[in-house]
């Protein structure tokens, strides 16, 4: 059916019901598409902090809820594996409820997600609600980078990696510190509670501003139901075996052998369906695009950095320094600053400098700051790591910016909405892979320092003795009991071995994640940049 387009500056908003013409979301003025583009990368921002914000509150969550130590692990899990399913279905949903819908639905029942996990009662009620958190909030990540494309055109399209990048990182870094404040300050429970109130204000401004495409509901009555059986069942066993894996020796553990197993079994079910269905809920077009693929594995390594990192930093401040939640967070808030520092700069450079150098520059600073990493002590606190994390945050930008450009500038229209879901999927699966790859290094490297230092300690019996000697006699000075005395001794050089052994562990896997940057800067050369500003995307139904 013929469509008249809107003419210049007309409101597509004002275009009547049931009219055929599409909308054309660069028309409109700019004051609104900044609201709108602002209000969806807030309502991002508020679904990835929540993906860290009870990482520092868990001993209290797992206290308030008479938790076993193996079932809190799962307050976490539960999240990441139910958003890693809607990520990639956003796009399908998208097209078929249209961006204000989508958007607004998420928000809201995300906020309702939250209410439920203030007043979850036991482990299981809360591990049921986190699952419906991280399934509605996965749809707001990606929408907001195909949205971000859709309103913006030429130069001013530069200001979607940045921003963008700067929330995807700037939340998850953040998400500890935010959640030990308000866990010291008002309990645990309102590390939900604080949600309520910009998730209502997030839905009802989506609901009155935006305006950018049309429902296609017809769509909804062709979904593949097998394709997206076996995409939720590879996504979540894959999540599954990832987190749970390290602690329980891996594929010696049943659960994991099965998950494992039915995770590469609908994995496989899923390409099919991709390749060959009428209606896929999932388009793998994107990847014909070489530089969109390459770009993919940036971002994979990207996650893998950022999620690795600011995962291990807390863990070390935790078990080698004995932090407390509002002590770790305030040593890792200058991670925060430095990544805002870098947003100005990444987003001038995306625009006058071909971004295969500014992703250069970011992956070699990035490596820089995880081998700055690998020389920590155990005496290390906010002093010693201020310098690593001020160059790993502000080289995370200069990584994130031209990964973004890279893989987006090429689509438009539907195929926009695909290779965002594709694109975002694979940050949180780099960030998942690498916080169960740490762990086991971490873990390993740990039992093997413990080994070395043992065999030093036999190797100077000597010294060994005369050190326990000398803390039985300082304990003996408290301890009428000898006996007593030389077995608190005999502990606590236990413990100063188990430290030294940990952070040289640390040191290790630090080492480590700066090699697989450096190996990611092969790939640069083979990247084509998109044309400055990219094709002007339109969504007409």
């Amino acid at each position: 059916m013929a469509s008249i387009p809107l003419s210049a500056g007309q409101n597509p908003a004002a275009a009547p019901k049931g009219d055929d013409t599409p909308f054309d979301p660069a028309a409109m003025p700019n004051a609104r598409k900044y609201l709108i583009f602002a209000v969806m990368a807030f309502g991002q921002f508020m679904a990835l902090i929540d993906i860290q914000i009870v990482a520092a509150s868990l001993n209290e969550v797992q206290a308030g809820l008479s938790a076993g130590p193996d079932e809190i692990s799962w307050v976490q899990t539960a999240y990441l594996m139910a958003e890693l399913v809607m990520i990639p279905f956003s796009a399908f949903l998208a097209q078929a409820l249209s961006t204000r819908w989508l958007f607004a639905g998420s928000a809201a029942l995300f906020t309702l997600a939250s209410i439920a996990c203030g007043f979850a009662w036991n482990i299981e009620a809360m591990i049921l609600f986190r699952a419906i958190q991280g399934f509605v909030g996965g749809a707001m990540i990606p929408t907001v980078f195909a949205t971000g494309y859709m309103l913006f055109q030429g130069k001013q399209r530069a200001m979607i990696p940045a921003i963008l990048g700067m929330v995807s990182v700037l939340a998850p870094t953040l998400g500890p510190t935010v959640g030990g404040w308000i866990t010291d300050a008002l309990g645990w429970r309102w590390v939900f509670f604080i949600n309520v109130a910009p998730g209502a204000m997030v839905t009802l401004m989506i609901l009155a501003l935006v305006r950018v495409d049309r429902p296609n509901l017809p769509m909804l009555h062709r979904i593949d139901w097998v394709h997206l059986g076996s995409m939720a069942v590879f996504l979540a066993g894959l999540e599954y075996v990832l987190e749970e894996g390290p602690k329980h020796e891996w594929f010696s553990e049943p659960s994991i052998a099965i998950a494992a197993w039915l995770s590469f079994v609908a994995f496989g079910l899923f390409l099919e369906r991709s390749f060959r269905s009428d209606g896929p809920i999932v388009k793998l077009s994107p990847f014909r695009v070489p530089t969109f693929a390459f770009a993919c594995v940036f971002n994979l390594v990207i996650g893998f950095g950022l999620y690795s990192s600011t995962y291990l930093i807390p863990i070390y401040l935790g078990r080698v320094q004995g932090y407390n939640a509002s002590e770790i967070g305030t040593t890792v808030f200058i991670a925060g600053i430095a990544q805002l520092m870098g947003v100005p700069i990444a987003a001038a450079l995306s625009q006058r400098v071909d971004p295969r150098f500014v992703i250069t520059v970011g992956l070699s600073l990035f490596a820089v700051g995880l081998w700055m990493f690998s020389f920590m002590t155990p005496e290390w606190g906010f002093a010693a790591l201020f310098w690593p994390q001020v160059v790993r945050s502000f080289a995370i930008m200069l990584c994130i910016v031209p990964s973004v450009g890279l893989a987006l500038g090429n689509f438009e229209g539907p195929e926009l909405r695909y290779a965002s879901g594709l694109f975002n999927l694979m940050r949180n699966l780099g960030g998942a892979i690498g916080i169960a790859l740490v762990n086991t290094w971490l873990g390993d490297n740990m039992r093997l320092h413990m080994l070395r230092l043992s065999e030093a300690l036999g190797r100077s019996a000597d010294a060994a003795n005369e050190a326990a000697a000398g803390l039985a006699q300082s304990f003996g000075r408290y301890v009428t009991d000898p006996v007593l005395a030389q077995q608190m001794a005999e502990g606590t050089l236990g413990r100063i071995v188990g430290r030294e052994a940990l952070t040289l562990a640390f040191d290790d896997v630090f080492r480590l994640m700066s090699y697989l940057f450096v190996a990611a800067l092969i790939m640069v050369p083979f990247c084509k940049p998109p044309p400055i500003g990219g094709p002007a995307p339109t969504d007409a139904h």
